[in-house]
């Protein structure tokens, strides 16, 4: 099945011409644990809100459910990337899997027993983010392991194109249906779905078990963006991925390497702040739909798929976006049309325009995850990576469940409303940080990769 993500990243040649490389089979289950892993998020993610609705209609405890999803990473972010970077990463995502798929189990049981709660829905959504804290920042940092520097855009844009493929076209109009057969059917398919990626993460090769060897962390640096590979390659691999052979890892560290990074710095604060307007707009989608828009909750799957087309198109241009334009100008672009297609949003008559320009949003927020990732995993160097991101995670989508509760208390007055305040907010940040985002990423040399692969 991995042999279906044999897809090609452009690579510069030595002629200096672009050629297409293969990101290969390692990448290609990477991908596919990925893809299965999606399915069983994307058909919990429609299934959880339905169920939840069947027990309350307040938009507040609705939003309880995503803040809780995303709380995890205020208060696991960084031990989840501490124990990405100190142990084998193919068993992280493993283990990871493995709980959240007990989780969806439960929950299963407790719906055909009857006994199921609102709060057992909370419990459930709080496990089903800790997980998540542990598979997505395992899955980010063992991209570098398997595919080459200059292709990190296309490999991120793929993984990315996996992600709303199948969580918007497949598992959102799955769990919408599965929803209308029986209230425990999408939990009992979901918990069924986490099995594929264990089996695929405990495949990926060696180099994907742990970060490479680098030197010692007082003569370190940037690692140089013109390097053909993320490290060298053979013997710098750890020859068993054992715990006990892991070197001391602490967040001290990846702290200071934060911290002392002024432009990674600088963006964690203005994705915060993005980041936190999304969480804000979004948090009552499914209530904004059933009440607003009167879309029937069997059908919510089908909207989501909608809105998912944004999404694909946006993760499969973005390379090529960036390729042409630069990392910068993209990502100043992508928050450009967040701000305004949110607006759009909150301010649409009917379901069709809605539709529309949530998928006009959906394909900023892609096109600006696939430069944003590649960009983290070129500047980081690789055996801090699972730390780092884990405290960017922390500061950033730690504090979205407080912007998604603001979301829910709002959309008592008007479930509209939140869009409309959020694309302000997004337009204000964006304009602010303009010299931030083209200026402070070609110095901080994050341009070069998106060259080299034009």
């Amino acid at each position: 099945m991995s042999d279906s993500v044999d897809i090609v990243s452009e690579a510069e040649s030595p002629a200096g011409r672009a050629r297409r490389v293969p990101l290969g089979r390692d990448f290609g289950k990477l991908w596919t644990a990925a893809a299965f892993s999606n399915l069983a998020d994307g058909i919990g993610r429609t299934a959880v809100p339905l169920i939840a609705t069947t027990l309350t209609h307040d938009p507040l405890m609705i939003s309880v459910l995503g803040a809780l999803a995303f709380l995890p990473w205020l208060l696991f972010g960084l031990p989840a990337g501490m124990i990405v970077d100190r142990f084998d990463r193919r068993i992280v995502m493993a283990a990871a899997n493995t709980v959240r798929g007990g989780a969806a189990l439960v929950l299963a049981v407790l719906t055909v027993t009857g006994t199921l709660s609102i709060w057992a829905l909370f419990a459930g959504t709080l496990v089903f983010g800790l997980g998540e804290t542990l598979f997505d920042n395992a899955t980010n940092a063992v991209i570098p392991g398997v595919v080459k520097r200059a292709q990190l855009d296309r490999a991120n844009g793929w993984m990315q194109a996996a992600q709303i493929t199948i969580d918007s076209f497949i598992a959102t109009p799955i769990g919408g249906v599965l929803f209308g057969i029986a209230l425990a059917v999408p939990l009992w398919v979901g918990g069924a779905a986490y099995l594929v990626p264990i089996v695929l993460a405990l495949m990926l090769p060696l180099s994907a078990a742990r970060p490479l060897r680098e030197p010692a962390p007082e003569t370190e640096t940037v690692p140089d963006p013109t390097a053909p590979d993320v490290a060298p390659a053979g013997p710098t691999f750890e020859p068993v991925p054992a715990p006990v052979a892991q070197t001391s890892v602490s967040a001290r560290e990846a702290i200071r390497f934060l911290w002392h990074h002024a432009y990674l710095r600088s963006m964690v604060l203005f994705t915060s702040i993005v980041g936190c307007c999304l969480s804000f707009a979004q948090a009552v989608t499914v209530l904004f739909f059933l009440d607003v828009h009167h879309v029937d909750p069997v059908a919510i799957g089908f909207v989501t798929a909608g809105i998912g087309i944004g999404a694909l198109v946006g993760s499969l241009l973005a390379s090529r976006l960036v390729a042409r334009f630069g990392r910068g100008p993209v990502m100043v672009g992508a928050n450009a049309i967040v701000a305004v297609s949110s607006v759009l949003v909150g301010l649409a008559p009917n379901v069709g325009l809605a539709i529309a320009a949530y998928a006009l949003m959906a394909f900023a927020v892609s096109t600006w995850n696939v430069p944003w990732g590649a960009l983290r995993q070129q500047i980081i160097p690789p055996h801090l990576f699972g730390r780092v991101l884990g405290i960017t995670r922390m500061l950033t989508w730690g504090i979205f469940p407080i912007a998604t509760l603001l979301g829910g208390l709002v959309s008592r007055i008007n479930l509209q409303l939140p869009f409309v305040i959020s694309g302000v907010i997004v337009a204000i940040a964006t304009l602010a940080a303009l010299r931030l985002l083209i200026v402070g990423t070609r110095e901080a040399g994050a341009e070069v990769a998106a060259r080299a692969a034009a």
